[in-house]
């Protein structure tokens, strides 16, 4: 499989670094030279999922991982261990090419003019240092972590449904049973804890999506974004 997806990608313009085993793919991922990683599941001497772990303590490379087909608990604790997004084997090589170009745009760090800063009670994004705080504190995020949380931020206080955080998100449509959206906001909640008023920021709507909830000690001009042309 790494040949051909080396004999795809290689013509696309990348230049792939394969690894055929756990360990040796985690040490080459932590060199820091990769731009994104394929990760497959099943590997010897050190399975994806803790390649997966051990990367996420150290690093917020973007990572798409590959599963079984109909595995939604290989899906499942992929995306809550930290990955971008997931695609089931087999695959089309143009569904996968799609998938890496839209997991790399997350990833790109936006231009700088027209920056915006999302403040919605005590948590701050940044657009275009593309950081998040949370009372002053840094908290680390994957691409598609913080895309989600910059797209509920700018809507805070309004519902925004599922399919269109998938395309903002994810940049691509949902399908049936498919959690990544669910299993993002799952990190969200997990990375950011409750509001200072106790309340959860980022409430499900039943059968619609998500909106992230406004304090109720904050007026409409607390609320992002600012705007900061540099």
């Amino acid at each position: 499989m790494t040949e051909m997806l080396g004999q795809y990608l290689d013509p696309e313009g990348f230049a792939i670094d394969t690894a055929h085993d756990g360990d040796t793919g985690l040490k080459k991922a932590l060199q820091g030279a990769c731009s994104l990683v394929i990760l497959d599941i099943m590997l010897p001497r050190m399975n994806g999922f803790e390649v997966l772990r051990r990367l996420r303590a150290a690093s917020q490379i973007p990572v798409l991982m590959l599963t079984a087909r109909g595995d939604s608990v290989d899906r499942v604790v992929g995306l809550r261990a930290g990955a971008d997004d997931y695609l089931p084997k087999p695959f089309d090589p143009e569904e996968l090419l799609a998938r890496v170009r839209a997991i790399l745009r997350r990833a790109a760090p936006p231009p700088v003019p027209g920056t915006e800063v999302f403040t919605v009670g005590d948590i701050i994004l940044d657009t275009g240092a593309r950081t998040v705080r949370r009372g002053g504190s840094l908290v680390e995020m994957t691409a598609a972590e913080f895309d989600l949380l910059r797209t509920l931020m700018r809507s805070a206080g309004r519902v925004v449904d599922r399919e269109s955080l998938f395309h903002e998100v994810l940049g691509r449509s949902s399908s049936a049973l498919d959690r990544s959206i669910d299993n993002h906001v799952s990190n969200l909640r997990r990375k950011l804890g409750p509001a200072a008023d106790g309340r959860e920021r980022i409430r499900a709507i039943r059968n619609t999506g998500y909106t992230y909830t406004i304090p109720e000690s904050s007026t409409p001009e607390s609320i992002g974004p600012e705007s900061h042309d540099k």
